[in-house]
Order: C-alpha cells, then sequence, then structure tokens
C-alpha cells in the first residue's frame, strides 16, 4: 500500500447504497473506487485485475457472503483490508469477522468521515477500532462461546432437530424429552447444544425465542 492514492473496492448488492457510498466518498482526493461487485464470488473473481487496498464489503449478499468472502481475501491476499460494511449490529458476528481476519467493522448508518478514518487506520495500523468494536473486544463475548453465523433466512433442520425443538418450546425437561422420543438425555442435551451453537444462542430460552421468531416449528 505504497500508492499515495488508496485503492478501494466495494461489494454490496444493493446497487443504490453502493453508488451512494462511493458517490460520500469522492471528495476525498487521496482515495480511489476501481471497483465495485454485487457480491462476494464477483468481487474475488475481480480482485486480481483491479488489485484495491482497501475492501468494503457487506455481509448478506447472494453467491457467496461476506464471512466466506472476508476468510478467502485474508487468506489469498494478506495485503488487502477488509472493512465490513452491515446493518448487523451483533456483537457475536464482530467478533467472528475479526476471528476471520477483518481489519473493521462498521454499520451502514456510519458517517463518511468514519469510513475515511476507518480506511485511513487500516492502511497505516493493519486494523481500526471503534467504540462499537472496542465494547466486542473488551468485553470478550466471542471468546466465551463459539460461534457460526448462518446469513441464510433457510434454516433447515433434521427431523430429530425439529423434535426436539418443538417439545423444548413446549417446556417439557431433557429427561421428558428422552422418555417421549425414546433416546438418552445425554442425545438431547447434544442435541439441544448443537442447536445453540448453530443459532448463535445461550440456552433454551434462546432457542425458544429463535424459533418463534423464525417460524421454524409448526
Amino acid at each position: 500500500m505504497s500508492s499515495s492514492i488508496i485503492k478501494l473496492a466495494i461489494a454490496d448488492d444493493h446497487k443504490i447504497f453502493r453508488k451512494g457510498v462511493i458517490l460520500s466518498m469522492r471528495s476525498y482526493t487521496n482515495m480511489k473506487f476501481v471497483m465495485e461487485a454485487d457480491n462476494g464470488q464477483e468481487l474475488i473473481d475481480k480482485i486480481p485485475e483491479a488489485m484495491p487496498d482497501v475492501i468494503l464489503c457487506d455481509l448478506k449478499m447472494p453467491v457467496k457472503d461476506g464471512i466466506d468472502t472476508t476468510k478467502i481475501i485474508t487468506r489469498d491476499y494478506p495485503n488487502i483490508r477488509v472493512i465490513i460494511l452491515t446493518m448487523f449490529e451483533d456483537e457475536r458476528f464482530v467478533g467472528h469477522l475479526m476471528d476471520c481476519g477483518a481489519a473493521g467493522y462498521l454499520l451502514k448508518n456510519t458517517d463518511p468521515s468514519e469510513i475515511k478514518r476507518a480506511i485511513m487506520d487500516v492502511v497505516r495500523t493493519g486494523f481500526y477500532l471503534n467504540p462499537f468494536v472496542n465494547k466486542v473486544l473488551i468485553k470478550k463475548n466471542y471468546s466465551k462461546q463459539k460461534f457460526n453465523p448462518n446469513l441464510s433466512s433457510e434454516v433447515v433442520l433434521s427431523d430429530k432437530e425439529k423434535e426436539v425443538l418443538t417439545l423444548v418450546c413446549m417446556e417439557f425437561t431433557a429427561s421428558e424429552i428422552a422418555a417421549k422420543m425414546n433416546i438418552s438425555p445425554r442425545t438431547v442435551e447434544a442435541t439441544k447444544d448443537r442447536l445453540m451453537e448453530r443459532f448463535g444462542v445461550k440456552n433454551s430460552v434462546g432457542l425458544v425465542f429463535y424459533a418463534m421468531k423464525n417460524q421454524l416449528i409448526d
């Protein structure tokens, strides 16, 4: 990143938002957008041609989401900095993306001046920490619980997972569920643990709220 002009790229499936960010940054003469993409795969395909210094990347995109895209870019292009620019204001996403190699995490309502500051910081130091990210890192929530985000709107459950989840929502205990399903309580607890990890929740209450919110049970 030795060039005096910082080369930027943006990946977001909402064209109006993409163009708005590009337009809002136009007054900063030491930066130039050299590339834009509708999704993560298109971004990855275009990188060898444009070789941006910093990428502004959305999380929820078709074809390839921002999580997988960040992992690939930071692995294959370690000198390129990825700043997440998203609507997801979830502390667990921050920690997970930082673990994946993201250099910064910004919300889409961020002022252009802060986006500029984030870009300058990641070029200079390799990362950008704003108060939102600082709070997550201080609390270290992401290090206490494994979180594998799923950005897909479709959640597919096995028959056993759905039955366990349904009975949990009906307030049956693990022993009662085991008796009804003719399985061991240990199997019930293992299934619950697996669902909690998938959904990013901490307990049975979280499972119930997630199931209701996403209409996972009949």
